[in-house]
């Protein structure tokens, strides 16, 4: 573990509000782990390569039992699911859940003692990559049963719980995540929901609203996350955290009073709209400990993630075999479509995308297999680069379908739909960059932060002090050492010792060595960029996005050199592997590509007319008249002003009644 020797709340210059963003950011994520992840190494230039190699493998039993569910499915999928009257209806018929359900694909992670199949998280993900190839609807569906809606009771619940809850998920009950709400999307830690409990201590007084809640008008329990305010003993100061809580529809207060809304894509879904009124939550209905919420949430989502990215996996590699036959077999100008350039530079990029992707999932399963301490920033990374680079994938196989492709019957428009809601849920991508970079290079930014107050001048201190602490900070050898060593990479380019990545299959050496060459300039253009805008290194979220962007192709291409080195050791041949092959080196040198243009845009950018024209744009927008437009229902600053939308046409699911 690398010793932390600053905080980045301290950073000179820093306003409070941002200072108190910091702050709650540190709350909500708890405390660092004892050890650093792969991604967070990156930043450091370093490489733990016990982490990513060799890759993730499934033991065999579980293979075995995993593929024996796979064949059922699979034959079901193909044969009997409505996916197409699913996204016309907007509707999962109640038979086609049962039929899921009757697979054992319902249960698949939940334990064999509390009546499911007990398997890992690759090969649940295996089973929601096979039905995101089909229907997407379906795919979330599941997912949000058993990565977030239930998985919260298989991480936290009580033995007791789980008795009394989870056969039954297993078996034909869905559940929901209630954690969204009017004014709380990627905000985890802005729960407006509360929570008190009972005078006589046996029950959670529940009030507010959550929306979004997938599956929620259809779900026999649901987890509530909701803010409680506890008081200090000693010094009677009260504060407030999130508190996870088990609730049912049937309680006395809970209203659905809207069970979905109509959509662009994944129509199947219901999303519930769900309003507590002084809902009484039995207290042994509370999950985890009180105040631990976050932790509850946080948790889940990283599951989450996956399954997201699995869904996403199935849909694009359906969308890219569908679009190279097209190619093949599509004529113009008397030449197949296969014959261009432009088409072939696509059929590449889909397939280098693809494989990635596939690598990087099923890296990210295998390190929550097998319980590695810190995965946030992996499952971070998993979820941007797969929702990006599927969606690039969809978008190119809709291009090269042309005029087809748009149509309903060919399902690329579907999936085309569907896809574009991965890059906003589970954590819209623009914050997940914001979080890759803060919480993937925070310690390294607080450890120079902590040499840089440690050995220079502070205007706020007296001469004597000041000399007295840059004295002794001097004669710190540690600290000493690692501030020389900064600063020869600041300002002379000296840069630390290349990391080495060893043993991989001789066929990989050329890009191994570029490999450790990337990871070498990650950590010292991060440390370049952090001492060139210093203290605004916090707000800047162009630059956040750059930094994350180059630790995401970073880890994608070690996941693709680890993926690639386990197939040549295993004597993969033939026209698959070929492929796989092609792709994988092809995508190594896609992601040195972008990684380059991420580095050029940190120093050279439009990001000073960006500022002006964002502030005159908003400074027109703030000319024009709110009443016609769609404003957010719980502004803080125009609820109610916008203009009312037209629902003549409109597909709507009303609840019922308090």
């Amino acid at each position: 573990m690398i010793q932390k020797t600053g905080d980045l709340k301290n950073i000179k210059g820093i306003s409070d509000r941002d200072r108190k963003m910091i702050e709650e950011a540190e709350a909500m994520l708890g405390p660092e782990p004892s050890e650093m992840g792969f991604v967070k190494n990156l930043f450091w230039g370093n490489i733990r390569q016990e982490l990513a190699f060799p890759y993730p493998e499934v033991a065999k039993d579980e293979k075995e039992r995993c593929d024996a569910i796979l064949a059922k499915l699979k034959e079901y999928l193909e044969k009997e699911h409505p996916r197409q009257q699913i996204d016309q209806e907007e509707a999962i018929p109640d038979w086609a859940i049962k039929k899921i359900f009757a697979l054992g694909v319902m249960g698949m992670n939940i334990p064999r003692e509390y009546g499911g199949q007990g398997l890992g998280v690759t090969s649940y993900n295996r089973a929601l990559e096979m039905i995101g190839s089909y229907c997407a609807s379906t795919a979330v569906v599941v997912s949000a049963h058993q990565s977030i809606g239930c998985k919260a009771l298989v991480l936290f619940g009580n033995d007791e719980q789980k008795k009394k809850w989870l056969p039954r998920l297993a078996g034909d009950m869905l559940s929901a995540f209630c954690l969204s709400e009017p004014n709380v999307g990627c905000d985890a830690g802005g729960q407006e929901t509360k929570c008190i409990l009972s005078e006589d201590g046996e029950y959670y007084i529940l009030n507010g609203e959550k929306k979004w809640s997938t599956s929620g008008a259809l779900s026999g329990m649901f987890t509530v996350m909701s803010k409680q305010i506890f008081t200090d003993a000693q010094t009677g100061k009260t504060h407030e955290a999130v508190t996870a809580l088990i609730c049912t529809p049937d309680i006395p207060g809970v209203e659905i009073y809207q069970k979905n809304r109509s959509k662009c894509g994944i129509r199947g879904t219901w999303q519930a709209r769900i309003r507590f009124k002084n809902a009484r939550i039995p207290k042994a209905n509370l999950l985890h400990k009180e105040g631990k919420g976050l932790q509850v949430a946080l948790s889940c989502l990283n599951y989450g993630r996956c399954t997201l990215s699995a869904g996403m996996l199935g849909s694009a590699r359906t969308c890219m075999d569908q679009s190279i036959k097209w190619a093949q077999t599509r004529y113009q100008f008397k030449r197949p479509l296969a014959d261009f350039e432009l088409v072939q530079q696509k059929i590449a990029r889909m397939a280098a995308y693809t494989y990635a992707i596939d690598a990087i999932l099923y890296f990210t399963t295998g390190i929550l297999d097998r319980h590695d301490k810190d995965i946030m920033v992996e499952t971070a990374v998993c979820k941007v680069f797969s929702s990006e680079m599927g969606w690039r994938v969809i978008n190119d196989a809709m291009q090269i379908m042309g005029g087809e492709g748009y149509m309903t019957e060919t399902e690329i428009e579907r999936a085309f739909r569907d896809a574009r809601i991965y890059l906003i849920v589970e954590g819209a991508n623009e914050v997940m960059q914001s979080f890759i970079f803060s919480y993937g290079g925070k310690q390294l930014a607080e450890s120079m932060l902590g040499i840089q107050a440690a050995l220079t001048w502070n205007g706020k201190e007296s001469l004597i002090g000041n000399a007295a602490r840059i004295i002794r900070h001097s004669l710190n050898f540690p600290i000493l050492g690692r501030a020389l060593s900064i600063a020869g990479e600041v300002f002379l380019g000296i840069r630390k010792s290349m990391p080495r990545l060893m043993g991989l299959h001789q066929d990989l050496a050329p890009w191994v060595s570029r490999y450790e060459k990337l990871v070498q300039d990650h950590a010292y253009q991060f440390k370049k960029i952090s001492y060139k805008i210093q203290e605004k290194i916090v707000t800047r979220g162009a630059i956040h996005a750059r930094l994350s962007d180059m630790a995401m192709w970073l880890h994608a291409s070690a996941c693709v050199l680890s993926k690639l080195d386990r197939q040549m050791r295993n004597g993969a041949s033939g026209p698959a592997w070929e492929r796989d092959q092609a792709a994988g080196l092809h995508f190594l040198d896609m992601a040195e590509h972008e990684y380059q243009n991420s580095v050029s845009a940190l120093f050279r950018n439009p990001d000073d007319t960006m500022t002006l024209a964002n502030k005159a744009a908003l400074a027109y927008s703030d000319t024009l008249p709110n009443a016609n437009y769609v404003l957010p229902e719980r502004s803080p600053n125009a609820m109610g002003q916008g203009k009312t939308v037209k629902k003549e046409f409109v597909k709507q699911f009303p609840g019922v009644s308090a």
